[in-house]
């Protein structure tokens, strides 16, 4: 079910949830968690789609902001879904304009879930310190997207990160982080004297990849970033320097990789790129300060300042 409600106010909003929910039999009590999904026009809807996909394993209250500043006349349009529209989770979807726009915190504030956790998340465009924008200071996880973003941007707000930061594009490193891991946990037992990550110049996945490794190999890493043409996204390959050879992970296709390792037989490995809908899944669950996301980010941060410093 959809309902429009034009030139309206957040209280309106508030009930007329409560009274559709109420008319369709459905209790709000199962919600564990609010997500805010702070957008553009035109609203994407796959990202309202993963949120309603990742609803089915975290129920909870989605609010899709969409902020109009620069409008001369200001109001606020709603549009509520609930039910098969909107997976196991209530969608409320809110367009400022105006000076409306001025507190965009009291826009969303009367719609949270009472005792329950609150996620931002913006899917494009990202304030360079979330924690300190006025919908980050409201929530325990802030979630942005450097995909599209410049090298500048994700470097602005690797420098600007606070506890409850996150990334997809660090999110998409989970496959590869097992897989590595997996590596070091088979014969041969030699440890690794240095490592080598190759991925697309615009890929922040590669860097944060290679950060990782760095801090917890404590061995030397080289990024090495390629401007050609990619066959795939993101991260192409990690080499583990080791004595007796070396072990390398591949990606050959956008959905393939493989594994070859000295005195071994090569191996194929399923490696797709993981999906939106995936990557929000996992980041909602993990409500407190993912650590490792934050050592990593810090690190990273450190190694641009001292490269920048030579």
């Amino acid at each position: 079910m959809i309902e429009h409600l034009p030139n309206t106010t957040v209280s309106a909003v508030a009930r007329r949830l409560v009274a559709m929910r109420l008319e369709g039999g459905v209790s709000a009590l199962g919600r564990v968690l609010t997500l805010i999904i702070a957008t553009s026009e035109p609203i994407d809807e796959t990202v309202v789609e993963a949120a309603n996909h990742a609803s089915s394993e975290h129920p909870m209250r989605v609010i899709v902001l969409v902020a109009n500043p620069h409008e001369p006349a200001p109001r606020l349009d709603a549009e509520i879904r609930v039910g098969a529209d909107a997976g196991a989770s209530d969608v409320v979807v809110l367009r400022a304009y105006g000076e409306v726009c001025s507190g965009i915190e009291s826009l969303v504030t009367g719609l949270l879930l009472p005792d329950a956790p609150v996620v931002v998340w913006w899917p494009q465009e990202s304030p360079e310190r979330p924690g300190s924008h006025p919908l980050g200071r409201i929530a325990q996880r802030r979630i942005t997207d450097s995909a599209d973003s410049s090298a500048e941007a994700f470097a602005a707000r690797a420098a600007g990160y606070a506890p409850g930061d996150t990334d997809l594009a660090w999110t998409r490193l989970t496959r590869w982080r097992e897989y590595l891991a997996a590596i070091l946990d088979q014969p041969p037992f030699d440890p690794v004297t240095a490592v080598e990550v190759v991925g697309g110049a615009d890929s922040p996945s590669t860097r944060l990849l290679a950060t990782w490794l760095e801090l917890m190999l404590q061995v030397p890493t080289e990024c090495r970033l390629q401007n050609e043409a990619p066959v795939v996204e993101g991260v192409r390959s990690v080499t583990l320097r080791r004595a007796s050879g070396d072990a390398v992970l591949e990606r050959v296709s956008p959905a393939r990789a493989v594994l070859r390792q000295p005195g071994q037989p090569q191996h194929e490995i399923s490696l797709p790129r993981r999906t939106l809908r995936e990557c929000l899944a996992e980041e909602l669950r993990i409500l407190d300060e993912d650590a490792m996301y934050g050592g990593v980010v810090k690190q990273l941060e450190a190694n641009d300042r001292t490269e920048s410093q030579s």
